[in-house]
């Protein structure tokens, strides 16, 4: 069986539960927002994928360009000085790593020409971050201080069913505890990577099957957020992995592909979604704009800031 898209109706007999939503700003039909980090103030950081651009939104939903990348940009995360580290590509199509200043200065911090889809992105320390490449079917180890790279795991369950297929595979993925969490979003396979207190991996297990996450984040009780992407939705996915709608279509999140936690005091309990407007498979309605909606769930998110 497939529903009206072509999808395997994966969440068609999953529990709902809408969270309260909130639409906070809108980009243009056609624009790909990739993933998002916010900033201790409350600032919103997000990645305009295929045009380079890291846009600044603040809560009321005002827009300013933060800084232009020649080339294309995926993933986001802070260092801890306030700076952005945002992997992508450059304009001749290399795998590349960029710092992006507080003031919007961006340096190719370095290039990974062994690597082939730099995704997702997340702190291990305060100066190595994990980086999953989609196509390769590994996470890369960054250094920003030493400027290295080196594979941290590559593994089958990090890679696609095909070479051909276009989906990626390893996407997102953030720690919680003494795990690392990876969406193996081609697979439609939620990972735990078990980490030994040096911060190496472990074998991957498989802890949630049938699932379409893109890239996702944690509340403090460890419940994890994740943007379903071409499934139109946001889920709760619990510590058992039991797993809840809590936004849909009807809520602006058409084509959600990331989450972050708020961190005020007047919105550390809602995430921020940012998606594409349905630009990979579009809805019936056509391809809409690209929101950031806020949702309330009540919960904190991990780790406090």
């Amino acid at each position: 069986m497939v529903n009206s898209q072509g999808l395997p109706p994966i969440y068609a007999d999953t529990s709902i539960e809408l969270a309260s939503a909130k639409v906070i700003t809108s980009f243009p039909v056609n624009t790909f927002i990739e993933n998002i980090a916010i900033a201790t103030d409350g600032t919103i950081f997000v990645t305009n994928h295929e045009v380079g651009e890291i846009v600044r939104i603040t809560l009321d939903g005002n827009q300013q360009i933060h800084a232009s990348v020649a080339g294309k940009v995926s993933g986001i995360a802070f260092t801890t000085n306030g700076d952005l580290v945002v992997p992508g590509w450059n304009a001749n199509s290399i795998p590349v790593v960029s710092l992006i200043t507080a003031d919007g200065k961006v340096e190719t911090l370095l290039t990974l020409p062994e690597a082939i889809f730099p995704n997702g992105i997340t702190p291990l320390s305060a100066t190595q971050y994990l980086l999953a490449d989609s196509y390769r079917g590994a996470i890369w180890l960054i250094d920003i201080a030493q400027r290295t790279a080196s594979i941290w795991l590559e593994h089958p369950l990090l890679e696609r069913s095909n070479s051909e297929s276009i989906i990626p595979a390893a996407n997102g993925l953030k720690r919680f505890g003494d795990y690392l969490y990876v969406s193996n979003t081609e697979k439609m396979l939620l990972l735990k990577i078990p980490m030994s207190t040096g911060n190496t991996a472990g074998e991957p297990e498989v802890f949630v099957e049938q699932t379409n996450i893109d890239d996702f984040a944690f509340d403090v009780e460890g419940n994890l957020y994740g943007a379903t992407h071409i499934y139109n939705s946001v889920l709760r996915i619990a510590t058992d992995g039991s797993t809840t709608i809590i936004a849909q279509a009807e809520q602006g999140v058409i084509g959600s592909t990331a989450v972050a936690f708020g961190r005020t005091e007047n919105d550390d309990t809602a995430i921020y979604v940012v998606m594409n407007g349905g630009m990979f498979l579009p809805p019936p309605t056509g391809v809409v704009a690209a929101n950031v909606v806020r949702l309330e769930v009540g919960k904190a998110g991990y780790p406090l800031s």
